[in-house]
């Protein structure tokens, strides 16, 4: 049977088990990703393992995100991760040289390749024909030992893109289309193949905008073929040599077929506070807004920027508007200002912020409460943005820069005729000068690991009690993220430091949480669908871990959340019927009797007596899961099943 291109990858790195969907499989890894903000929690997992190299090449370690230094925590952690680096030989890219999906995607990404990153969003890179999907730190430190990694085998979804995107409408406009045909749920236990005559006209930039944000539809990854865009993109990084032709094989099928025509598409915007929020950009035009930001993890490249520019070239930032512009690397900067973008972006009024992650994950540029801020960023989940009771909208450049231009949400099409730009030569040396290499072995078994006094191991694993009598700590609603159990914006100055990080756990929802959480022993957690959608930052576990909870009890999991869970020993437990997370109060006491035994056994109905009666639930647990909860967590795991071979 002729094969897909997302199953092809997979196949060429199958460790284990097979490309059923649903079922677990273990993969080989060529490339690793991570950044600042879970880097330090990875960095101290990996340490724990007692590996004295990486076993992956390249490695790579992007420092993106805390990178403002307001107290000194940030630069402690800064010091730590590029000791770590150099001991452990990884690349450190330093603080200002890009946000880590962008300079990746310039320096590392290849087709064919397979890239596990310690961050949402490192689907970017499969713009160039390479699966890459992301995980929690634990599972990627392990993966940097050598181990692999265990996921769900996805079932594969071929998007066919027909025609050609109209004037005004952007690459952002598909992926917002998705959202809106799918939801933030629609692409779990998936993988995104986008084939087609309208896929191969798009740009691999654009490219890497749809790929950038499958994961906001809950997907695990997103391809384009490695095709001459792919190839004129590399040559243009000075990489030719590391272009493959890999595509799908000839009539390959798929579990799973979409068309988009493009030529139907209009400019789309996602609404407070969800990406999956999608409508229309004429059904909101005219909403009075307050901020517009540009750039940042998602469309940030020169051409993002430029068309913004080119709109407003000889205008001025509407008097309501404050307005912000990143750039995604230092090479686009670079290119921005020899380009003469900058200039047209400074003119008009709108302020530039060097090239990280910033107002996207809720560092600066919070927005008024309860005042729409329109942005060209992935994710619009409540309090993001810094801001409790914050509106904000997620666009695409062109009407980003419409809206900034008249004050109000506008359809970029009113505008008239799409401005035109001329971009200059890229230079990869802009970027590739601030990435320090691995040094030798000799030489790096010499480096200190310098540790400020905010890096803090993580807690110990839990372990699955024979019975669990514990009280209901919190019951929250759906599509909670990651970004309600482990703080966004300034308080991941914390995610170093777990008791500091975990008393902001739910502290949007229940201010009360931590230290009603911490006064008790043991407690489970109840949560409905798609609990801990979002970030990878694997801290969301490890908080509930430190606070005692030994089980979530949840209408459905986020794909890296659960497998944070596990990884961390708490047991993921999920409601037969979705209607009884309603009647969950905190205070009960809910008894699974026999737990243990249920997780050994692989039994998967079980039941929890409560104080309004009893409450079936599911348990389904891959063999390694199994074993992994058992252990007290993929560490215990790990050190056991290497006693046993000794």
């Amino acid at each position: 049977m002729p094969e897909n291109l997302i199953r092809r990858i997979l196949a060429d790195h199958l460790r284990e088990g097979e490309l059923t969907p649903g079922e677990e499989i273990v993969l080989d890894v060529d490339q690793v990703l991570i950044e600042d903000a879970t880097g330090s929690m990875c960095a101290l997992q990996f340490e724990a393992l007692g590996v004295d190299r990486v076993a992956v090449s390249p490695s790579v370690l992007y420092v993106d995100h805390n990178v403002l230094q307001v107290d000194g925590r940030n630069m402690d952690e800064h010091r730590y991760l590029q000791t770590f680096a150099a001991r452990y030989g990884l690349h450190f890219s330093r603080p200002g040289n890009g946000i880590s999906h962008y300079v990746h995607l310039e320096r590392f990404a290849r087709p064919g390749a397979l890239l596990l990153g310690a961050d949402s969003h490192s689907t970017m890179s499969g713009a160039v024909g390479m699966v890459a999907f992301g995980a929690g730190g634990l599972d990627v430190a392990v993966a940097m030992a050598g181990h692999g990694v265990a996921t769900a085998a996805p079932a594969v979804v071929n998007v066919e893109l027909r025609g050609e995107l109209p004037p005004w409408v952007a690459a952002k406009d598909v992926i917002l289309e998705l959202l809106r045909r799918h939801g933030v749920r629609g692409g779990q236990g998936r993988a995104y193949e986008f084939t087609g005559p309208g896929a191969a006209a798009l740009s691999v930039l654009e490219r890497g905008s749809i790929c950038n944000m499958i994961t906001e539809l809950g997907a695990l990854a997103a391809v384009f073929p490695a095709d001459g865009q792919v190839r004129s993109w590399l040559r243009a990084q000075g990489r030719e040599d590391d272009f493959a032709d890999v595509a799908a094989e000839d009539d390959a099928t798929y579990d799973e077929h979409e068309v988009i025509e493009l030529g139907d598409l209009e400019p789309l915007i996602a609404c407070p506070s969800s990406p999956g929020s999608v409508v229309p950009v004429r059904e909101v035009a005219g909403t009075e807004v307050v901020q517009v930001c540009v750039g940042s993890s998602v469309n940030s490249s020169y051409e993002d920027l430029a068309i913004v520019g080119a709109v407003l070239r000889d205008e001025i930032v509407h008097p309501a508007i404050e307005m912000t512009v990143t750039p995604g690397s230092r090479q686009i900067l670079d290119r921005v200002a020899r380009g003469g973008v900058y200039a047209e972006l400074v003119a008009a009024g709108a302020r530039m912020l060097e090239p990280v992650c910033g107002p996207c994950i809720g560092v600066g540029q919070a927005p008024s409460a309860g005042r729409p801020s329109v942005r060209t960023f992935n994710r619009n989940f409540p309090g993001r943005s810094g801001t409790a009771g914050d509106q904000v909208y997620l666009c695409s450049p062109p009407t980003a820069a419409a809206t900034a231009l008249h004050g109000v949400i506008t359809d970029p099409r009113d505008l008239g005729e799409v401005p035109s730009f001329d971009p200059p030569p890229t230079d990869p040396r802009r970027v590739d000068d601030q990435i320090l290499r691995p040094r030798p072995d000799d030489e790096a078994a010499q480096v200190e690991v310098v540790r400020g006094p905010n890096i803090v191991p993580p807690p110990a694993g839990a372990q699955v009690p024979d019975r669990l009598a514990d009280p209901v700590l919190i019951v929250v609603g759906d599509d909670v993220s990651t970004g309600d159990m482990a703080p966004d914006g300034m308080g991941m100055s914390d995610w170093s430091n777990i008791p500091e990080c975990a008393r902001s756990m739910f502290a949007r929802q229940d201010p009360g949480f931590h230290d009603r959480a911490l006064a008790r022993e043991h407690g489970v957690i109840v949560g409905g669908h798609n609990y801990g959608q979002g970030s990878s930052r694997e801290q969301a576990a490890q908080a509930a871990l430190y606070l005692g909870a030994r089980a979530v009890i949840a209408a459905g999991f986020a794909r890296i959340h659960r497998a944070n869970l596990i990884a961390q020993g708490i047991v993921p437990l999920e409601f037969v019927d979705a209607e009884d997370h309603g009647r969950a109060e905190t205070d009960q006491t809910w008894t699974i009797e026999g737990l243990r035994d249920a997780v050994e056994a692989g039994i998967e109905e079980l039941t929890a007596s409560t104080d309004v009666g009893e409450v079936r639930l599911r348990l389904r647990l891959a063999p390694r899961e199994r074993a992994t909860l058992l252990a007290g967590g993929t560490i215990a795991r790990l050190r056991s099943e290497s006693v046993s071979r000794a």
